[in-house]
């Protein structure tokens, strides 16, 4: 679930800004005096989040275990901790784990309700740690998919990480082989786009019958994404 990638690059942008100003020694949980001069961003960063208690890492997470658990990395983030994209044997080899870990529902795969879809598509309430670590027990994880896409063609507010998904049902339709490969991106996206930055969905963030939703809202004819 923790992508290294990203949470390098955002704790380097928060501890430069962090840094202007400041002395160029830190004390780290032990109290010794460390010379962050001397460290590379990643070490920095890895420095910051590990070492100097600024994040709760030993609070309890919704999923089982703890925040300084989760930031173990499992096999497809190591392989996909790197700069630029993947070479041929390691995209190869994240495919391979990719696919070894997906599971396919219980009786196939089926489409939910898209109304539902919708609020999760827009809601960003999810994992989070730290100072404001969420309750999932008065509020559901959401997908926040349009952090990344377009999906609704009427929707103003949207991000462009990734590709437009909008009219995605109506122009593939819903027979059983869209509705297994929608599935199996949405779960786990790395099975066709090793170390894309989209989120395993079926990975603890998303339960399988929230994934139905979302899927609804993606193909739904009835859809506002299809109209």
């Amino acid at each position: 679930m923790f992508n290294k990638k990203i949470l390098t690059a955002a704790v380097v942008v928060s501890a430069s800004a962090a840094l202007a100003g400041c002395d160029q020694f830190f004390q780290d949980a032990s109290d010794r005096e460390v010379d962050i001069t001397q460290m590379s961003p990643e070490e920095l960063a890895e420095h910051l989040v590990l070492e100097t208690d600024s994040y709760r890492l030993d609070q309890e997470v919704q999923e089982g275990g703890t925040g300084r658990e989760r930031m173990q990395q499992d096999e497809i983030q190591a392989l996909c901790s790197l700069e630029g994209s993947p070479d041929s044997e390691t995209a190869g080899q994240v495919v391979a784990a990719a696919r070894a870990a997906y599971e396919r529902p219980d009786g196939g795969v089926e489409l939910g309700d898209w109304r539902r879809g919708a609020e999760l598509a827009r809601s960003g309430y999810g994992y989070r740690v730290g100072h404001n670590n969420d309750d999932h027990g008065t509020r559901e994880p959401g997908a926040n998919c349009y952090a990344c896409h377009q999906m609704d063609p009427a929707e103003t507010t949207y991000g462009t990480i990734g590709p437009s998904l909008a009219n995605y049902g109506r122009e593939r339709g819903t027979d059983e082989s869209v509705l297994n490969y929608v599935h199996e991106v949405v779960s786990n996206p790395h099975q066709y786009f090793p170390c894309t930055y989209m989120p395993r969905f079926g990975r603890n963030f998303l339960t399988e019958e929230q994934i139905s939703h979302v899927m609804a809202y993606l193909l739904d004819p009835e859809s506002p994404v299809n109209q």
